[in-house]
């Protein structure tokens, strides 16, 4: 290991910028989840399941927003990308939680949508930042920084919950808007300069061949037919070819090993998210709400630990088999007897987090060209999410009807799962068709 990177990665000022502009931007919604969890159970008088239900909703609207969001960076930039995020961020937490149950589902998943898409950005200006071996370092000091951010958030989030989760909710949401606004008065970087003069080249180049073909139908008019079927109407044929064109066009870039760092994102979701829910109904069950944030803190603090360590090594280890080792060591967490046990069964399992996060960021860094990046970061944080929709309402199903300790359970064993399943797939996938 060598932790002379750090002080290395650290000295250079746009690094340091942006990560400190992640942080700012990030403390909001790290308290966000415990708040709706608590508004939902306390304010409405709702369970698990239900609460469960809302952070799925804001999940799924995240999973379909992502992309979206991502690919307006791409191609508009930064500034007129969160524009809608800073308006819809103000508008929609304020709203919120003077709403029905009924109301808060729509607003929740309209609020999904626009989220502030920080991860995507800061990740995507990383890679721009740093190159190389350095992406990994970067990588695990923003892990470390979301990490610090968790340890404060949900803890802050929890003690405003018990006062009044109607305050947290709006105060969410007029500081994501004016943590977006900070981000559109930096605008850190999401492309090299060299990549963002060949994208407008090419988009003239485009431009001038629309132009060309757009005042010439005379000449396609006399051009005889091709047998190709170019010329003909739409039919099935044609529309099926323009589709598979299309597709390939704009999902090129997804390949095997692309769509298994996505697996890995919806794992780490699915098991986050889960234990999430877990640690906060453990800890309500034992009458000690405002205890919460004793767990946070130690679970964030060994996942910043192991930040730290693995952005030092030399080496990368996979996204799939951290992923693993997390989900197993995730399960121990339901012998817990109280918030001390929890906390510190919570240790083994979050050394691993930041190295998930950190190693799966990195490989798509690696793998996805740079025009596409913010894209495939905007995909990459939909798996996510994704996964997060999936697991945070199987496990508030599962503390109601079972008990608490079954969220860890059901979080660490539905993550190896899906290890195992991915690593078999992905086997037979490579494994070379014999001739015949």
């Amino acid at each position: 290991m060598n932790f002379g990177l750090y002080r290395e990665m650290l000295r250079i000022a746009p690094i340091r910028r942006v990560l400190l502009i992640g942080m700012i931007a990030r403390f909001p919604h790290s308290a966000a989840g415990v708040l709706l969890t608590l508004h939902v159970v306390n304010t409405m008088d709702r369970g698990y399941a239900a609460a469960g239900a809302v952070a799925a909703v804001v999940t799924i609207g995240i999973a379909v927003g992502a992309p979206w969001r991502g690919r307006r960076v791409d191609t508009v930039g930064l500034r007129r990308a969160l524009i809608p995020s800073v308006i819809a961020e103000a508008v929609i937490w304020s709203l919120a939680p003077h709403a029905s149950f009924e109301w808060l589902l729509v607003l929740a998943l309209v609020g999904g949508v626009f989220t502030l898409p920080v991860f995507s950005v800061v990740r995507q200006s990383l890679g721009v930042l740093a190159t190389g071996e350095q992406r990994r370092t970067a990588f695990a000091l923003d892990s470390i920084a979301t990490e610090l951010i968790f340890m404060m958030g949900p803890a802050l989030g929890a003690v405003i919950a018990t006062r009044s989760s109607v305050i947290g909710l709006t105060a969410v949401g007029l500081s994501s808007a004016l943590a977006g606004l900070l981000l559109i008065w930096f605008n850190p970087p999401t492309r090299t300069p060299e990549a963002a003069n060949s994208v407008t080249a090419a988009d003239e180049q485009a431009a001038a061949a629309a132009a060309a073909v757009a005042v010439a139908p005379a000449n396609v008019q006399e051009a005889p037919m091709e047998l190709t079927g170019a010329g003909l109407p739409d039919g099935p044929q044609n529309l099926f070819g323009r589709l598979r064109n299309g597709l390939a066009g704009n999902f090129g870039w997804v390949t095997t090993s692309v769509a298994v760092v996505f697996a890995v994102s919806v794992g780490a979701g699915l098991l986050l998210s889960s234990t999430d829910v877990g640690i906060v109904a453990l800890v309500e069950a034992g009458g000690n709400a405002s205890e919460v944030g004793i767990v946070f803190v130690a679970w964030c603090a060994a996942s910043a630990v192991g930040g730290i360590l693995y952005g030092a090594m030399n080496r990368r280890i996979s996204p799939m088999l951290l992923l693993l080792a997390m989900g197993v060591l995730t399960m121990p967490m339901a012998f817990a007897t109280g918030t001390l046990s929890l906390a510190l069964l919570s240790i083994p399992p979050g050394l691993l987090c930041a190295p998930v996060l950190s190693s799966a960021s990195e490989r798509v860094a690696d793998l996805v060209s740079e025009e596409r990046r913010g894209e495939a970061m905007g995909w990459y944080g939909s798996s996510m999410t994704a996964g997060t929709a999936l697991g945070a309402p199987v496990a508030g199903l599962a503390i109601d009807v079972i008990g608490p300790w079954s969220g860890f359970l059901m979080a660490g064993g539905a993550a190896s799962l899906l290890v195992l399943v991915t690593l078999t797939v992905r086997h037979f996938v490579r494994r070379p068709v014999p001739a015949a």
